[in-house]
């Protein structure tokens, strides 16, 4: 990283010091060659030696930018609006290389590091301004504890890793059934460590399958983690309409067995990462989550928060839409949009899970908590955003409508009709008042899928048939409909 460049770091602040002053003594053969800042008492004066030039936008295109110009943004709170001002400005003064200090929670009370800066991506100016978190703070239930994260090599349990090395945990275990996402999230919270990010936690890697009931016993019975976050989940609706079985396998089995071994256990606090396709689902994965909720929320052992965190779609993850429009855009269109009118909420990985992390921290606060994901953005505008974002004009990139696809909803909601949200001490976190109508719902679906997933010697006919799913889920969930081509087996 920096071999050879020379390097302009917008934002004469503190953050942008202590990088330059980390580049200065580690990348010998990099120069900070100035500060770009819009702050007219700074400009024209030097900050530690260096000059300071400005305003940003009125100045990017006149410094010398050559092959190895870097401009590296060092704006943690800046807002999203100023964000997108400063990298239209290098983008058109034709930096080749423009480097973001991401503006993520833990970066805010914490020292920077050279190690964290990324090239930037749409997600760092596209959607609202994050909420700051102080994760120090918020994460002062872990220290010193052994944290459990399952599915921690997907998009959200490997940031619940990133920012957990924050909270000063004795042990971090991080458990998927993906061997290679889980060598990667290992080796990058070492590599973080390694440079000083962070705390010294012991990092524990575990492949296993959550869906082996006996097993997961074994394991949390071994590991007797203090908390538990559990974001292990098959997540891709259209795909899981086309695997109904695995997902509701997948997504409520591995609940129940998760937690039925938590109940044995000394565990203090679980939770389970949600989403909003729980609510009034019209897909199977919306009913895995569902039922997976409710189990959650049934639990009323003594000593131990039972809590579900709730929220929408999140900019980035993966197998979302904005890499597939990545792809698009770059192969020159069409862009592929469901339906002109279709809305999602979005907001970055780094701050959701931040509020999960916040959410986690109410002790003694049992319950369902959802996270305020302000408004929801049309999906074709966000596509626009990106298209301007690599450079394009609108116009020059064709956007096509392809038709809502199965168990896909125009427009998301967080709570139901039947759930009350109300606030909590912290903004953005909502507390909702589950209703015990559906108190029963888990039980009474899990027996009856029990031997579609799982074989039954007396009802052999049961297993895997997709016809006996649909059955039950029509019985539980009368608006989810099933394709009528829907094979058997």
């Amino acid at each position: 990283m920096f071999k050879g460049n020379r390097i302009y770091i917008v934002g004469a602040g503190q953050f942008g010091r202590v990088i330059a002053k980390e580049i200065g003594e580690n990348y010998t053969t990099a120069t900070v060659v100035a500060f770009l800042d819009d702050d007219r008492d700074l400009i024209g004066t030097l900050v530690d030696g260096i000059p300071v030039l400005g305003p940003v936008e009125a100045c990017a295109g006149l410094l010398d930018h050559g092959q190895n110009a870097e401009a590296l943004i060092t704006l943690p709170s800046a807002a999203r609006k100023k964000l997108r001002n400063v990298y239209e400005a290098l983008r058109q003064a034709g930096f080749p290389k423009i480097r973001i200090l991401p503006s993520v929670s833990q970066i805010i009370t914490a020292n920077p590091h050279v190690v964290l800066a990324r090239e930037i991506d749409p997600q760092d100016l596209l959607g609202r301004d994050p909420v700051l978190i102080d994760l120090k703070e918020s994460l002062s239930y872990v220290r010193g504890k052994r944290v459990l994260i399952t599915g921690a090599g997907g998009s959200i349990g490997a940031e619940l890793s990133r920012q957990m090395l924050y909270g000063g945990a004795e042990r971090l275990y991080l458990l998927d059934h993906s061997e290679t996402s889980i060598w990667a999230i290992e080796s990058e919270l070492r590599y973080l460590q390694n440079a000083g990010i962070g705390e010294k936690a012991t990092i524990i890697p575990i492949v296993g399958e959550l869906q082996d009931r006996d097993y997961v016993k074994f394991l949390l019975g071994r590991l007797r983690a203090d908390v538990v976050f559990h974001g292990a989940a098959h997540k891709h609706v259209p795909m899981m309409e086309q695997n109904p079985i695995e997902v509701i396998k997948n997504n409520v089995l591995s609940t129940r067995n998760i937690v039925d071994a938590v109940t044995r256990v000394d565990t203090q606090r679980f939770v389970l990462v949600s989403t909003d396709k729980a609510v009034a689902p019209v897909s199977v994965y919306g009913i895995s989550k569902k039922i997976a909720e409710t189990i959650v929320l049934l639990q009323r052992k003594r000593n131990c928060d039972f809590m579900v965190v709730r929220f929408g779609n999140v900019l980035g993850s993966q197998g979302s839409i904005m890499p597939l429009f990545k792809k698009q855009i770059l192969a020159g269109g069409p862009v592929t949009i469901t339906d002109p009118n279709a809305q999602r909420w979005f907001m970055t990985i780094p701050e959701a899970v931040s509020l999960i992390l916040k959410a986690a921290s109410f002790s003694g606060n049992n319950g369902l908590y959802i996270l305020d994901m302000g408004d929801p953005v049309r999906i074709v505008d966000l596509a626009r955003q990106m298209i301007r974002f690599y450079g394009y004009e609108e116009d020059s990139i064709p956007i096509t409508f392809i038709g809502m696809r199965p168990g896909e909803k125009k427009i998301e909601r967080l709570w139901s009709d039947e759930e009350k949200p109300i606030p909590t001490e912290y903004p953005r976190i909502m507390k909702v008042e589950f209703p015990e109508a559906q108190c029963n719902l888990a039980h009474q679906f899990i027996e009856e899928i029990e031997p579609v997933v799982s074989l039954d010697s007396k009802r052999p006919k049961f297993f895997r048939n997709r016809h006996r799913l649909r059955e039950v889920i029509k019985r539980h969930f009368p608006n989810v409909q099933g394709p009528a081509d829907e094979p058997e087996y």
